[in-house]
């Protein structure tokens, strides 16, 4: 049996490429579910990551929160999301350090933040930028 993957606020945020306040906004207006789970055990999971990055990847194509609402209630409507561009694309962006992003195809399981943290401290040990290198010299 597969465990959920449960992601706190910050590291939710992280993994969607947003604020905390961001989340919380959503959450508030109903663009995101509440959390699950009580007080210091709330905690989102993967389904949470996924509509997150649902709403950015819309903001980014240009849309309002309105039309993100919209086009979200559409597919909830039915149950099943409707066709978009969004969903025929679906890719998952971490930043792991500055300059360096990995992107991750939804075909693929997103790996446990302890994990991806651990990637991102060996990008940032491996990968710098040209300033650190002029600076070698």
């Amino acid at each position: 049996m597969e465990h959920e993957a449960q992601y706190s606020i910050a590291e939710l945020a992280r993994l969607g490429g947003v604020s905390r306040r961001s989340v919380r906004y959503y959450v508030q207006e109903g663009l995101l579910p509440a959390p699950l789970g009580l007080g210091r055990g709330r905690h989102y999971g993967r389904a949470h990551l996924d509509r997150l990055l649902k709403i950015k990847a819309m903001q980014e194509r240009g849309m309002s929160l309105a039309e993100v609402r919209r086009e979200l209630s559409q597919g909830s409507d039915t149950g099943e999301e409707p066709p978009s561009e969004v969903l025929r694309s679906a890719w998952t962006r971490f930043e792991l350090a500055p300059g360096l992003e990995l992107h991750v195809s939804s075909a693929l399981q997103v790996p446990s933040p302890s994990k991806l943290a651990e990637l991102a401290e060996w990008c940032r040990l491996h990968f710098r930028s040209s300033q650190e290198d002029e600076s070698d010299d």
